[in-house]
C-alpha cells in the first residue's frame, strides 16, 4: 500500500496521545481544524475509522489504538535515526537512553556536565520509560531500571542499592520537635503512592511505637515528594541519593534514626550483542559516578 504522509501520521499520533485535536494542534503548530482534516484524510487513505467522535471530543477506536501504539514506537525509531544522523554529520555519536524521571532529574542530569566535558563527541537523548520494554521494538541504546534483575532479553549492570532516609524542612523539623522521633506518629507525613508502606517499615526499624499517620499528602513521583517536603507539607522518607543537594544546602534536615534499605537496585540495561564505543564510555562513566557526589 502507499504510505501516508508523515504530516498525517504525526497529526494522528499526537491526537491519539492527547485524545484531543486541539492539544495535538498546539503541539505541532497547526489549528484544531487542520489536525481534524488530516486525520480524516488518513482515515480515508486507510479505509477505516481511527476515532469515534463523541460529543465535542474524540475516542480512539480499537484499530486506532493499535495503530497509535505501533506508530509511537515507529516515530520514536525515526526520531532516533535522525538524531544519530545529525550527530554523525557533526562528527559525533548519539545515544538514546530510557530513564526513570526522578532518577534523571535528581541523580543523572546534575552529573551530565562532567560526562559532556569528558566526552564532547557523544550526544545524549533521554526519554521516560517506567517499565521494562523490548529493545528490538523500542529505539533505545540503554536504559536505567529500578527493581529486580528481571529484564528479559537484556544485560543488566547493577549500579547501586537504595537507602531511604526521613527528612523534613528545617522549620517543620523544629515546629514538630523531630529531634525526638517518638513525636512522629502525630506528625503530618508525605507519602509516595507506590511505597505507602515505607513509613511503617521505618517506624519498625527505628523502634517507634504507634502507627504513622495515613492522612498525609500522597504523590506518584519522588520529585513531588521531595518538593512537598521542602515546602514544609510534611516529613518524607526518600532515597538518600536523591536529596544530597537539599541536605547539603540546608533545604532539608535528616531526622535521627536508621536508614531503610531496599532489596531492589538501580541497573544500567542494554540489549545483548556488541556494545558500541559510545555505550561503553557511558557505562564506564556511570560506574565512576557511583563514588562521587554531585557538586
Amino acid at each position: 500500500m502507499r504510505l501516508p504522509s508523515l504530516t498525517h501520521l504525526r497529526c494522528f499520533e499526537a491526537a491519539a496521545r492527547h485524545q484531543s485535536f486541539t492539544a495535538a494542534g498546539e503541539e505541532i503548530g497547526l489549528t484544531q481544524s487542520a489536525v481534524s482534516k488530516k486525520v480524516k484524510e488518513l482515515e480515508v487513505d486507510l479505509g477505516f475509522e481511527l476515532f469515534q467522535r463523541v460529543g465535542r471530543g474524540v475516542v480512539l477506536t480499537a484499530a486506532g489504538a493499535g495503530l497509535a501504539q505501533d506508530l509511537a514506537q515507529d516515530l520514536g525509531g525515526l526520531r532516533s535515526s535522525l538524531q544519530k544522523a545529525v550527530a554523525a554529520g557533526a562528527g559525533r555519536s548519539a545515544l538514546r537512553i530510557a530513564v526513570l524521571p526522578t532518577f534523571a532529574n535528581r541523580w543523572l542530569i546534575p552529573r551530565l556536565p562532567d560526562f559532556f566535558d569528558r566526552h564532547p563527541e557523544i550526544e545524549l537523548s533521554l526519554s521516560t520509560r517506567l517499565e521494562p520494554f523490548d529493545f528490538a521494538r523500542e529505539p533505545f541504546d540503554l536504559a536505567i531500571h529500578y527493581g529486580s534483575d528481571n529484564w528479559p532479553g537484556a544485560r543488566m549492570v547493577a549500579l547501586f542499592g537504595e537507602q531511604m532516609v526521613p527528612v523534613a524542612a528545617p522549620e517543620f523539623f523544629a515546629t514538630h520537635r523531630l529531634a525526638q522521633p517518638e513525636t512522629l506518629p502525630k506528625v503530618p507525613l508525605v507519602h509516595l503512592d507506590s511505597r505507602s508502606d515505607a513509613w511503617g517499615n521505618w517506624f519498625r526499624e527505628a523502634g517507634i511505637q504507634g502507627q504513622p499517620r495515613q492522612d498525609g499528602r500522597y504523590f506518584d513521583q519522588y520529585s513531588m515528594v521531595i518538593g512537598a517536603a521542602v515546602a514544609g507539607l510534611g516529613a518524607a522518607i526518600v532515597p538518600f541519593d536523591m536529596v544530597t543537594g537539599e541536605l547539603s544546602s540546608g533545604a532539608l534536615k535528616q531526622l535521627p534514626g536508621p536508614g531503610l534499605r531496599s532489596h531492589k537496585r538501580y541497573y544500567l540495561v542494554h540489549p545483548h550483542g556488541p556494545v558500541s564505543d559510545p555505550m561503553q564510555k557511558f557505562k564506564t562513566w556511570m560506574t565512576r559516578q557511583l563514588r562521587r557526589k554531585p557538586e
